[in-house]
């Protein structure tokens, strides 16, 4: 819970015209931002995270991840489906195993830069 003081909001009303209008024009349209804020929210699971941490070191398996989380191959398939829908995580098949990766070097970077905020303050 956040509690308002006078010295966190302006005391007296005044649009600053010039800034409104450039963040105005590279503001990202809604569809993006809903995309982003999704993302966002399925990283606030722990599980998710761990999941996403553990793919940042290497490649795994279903098996693999569920044996390192202590979880059950079926929690973390459903998991790793709500990843994949987002972009986030990646498949690949060999014979009957499924091998999961981050998508791309984007998802590593965020993972990292969030790590390191927390990390750091």
């Amino acid at each position: 819970m956040v509690t308002r003081t006078k010295k966190d909001t302006c005391e007296v009303f005044c649009i600053n015209q010039k800034k409104v209008d450039a963040v105005r024009k590279v503001m990202q349209t809604d569809g993006v931002i809903k995309k982003l804020a999704e993302t966002f929210k399925v990283l606030g699971d722990p599980t998710r995270t761990q999941i996403l941490y553990a793919l940042a070191q290497d490649e795994l398996c279903v098996c693999d991840i569920a044996a390192l989380l202590g979880k059950t191959q079926s929690a973390i398939s459903h998991q790793l489906r709500v990843l994949r829908n987002l972009d986030l995580v990646k498949y690949r098949k060999e014979g009957k195993i499924a091998y999961y990766s981050l998508n791309d070097a984007h998802i590593r970077n965020l993972f990292a830069e969030g790590l390191e905020h927390v990390k750091n303050p």
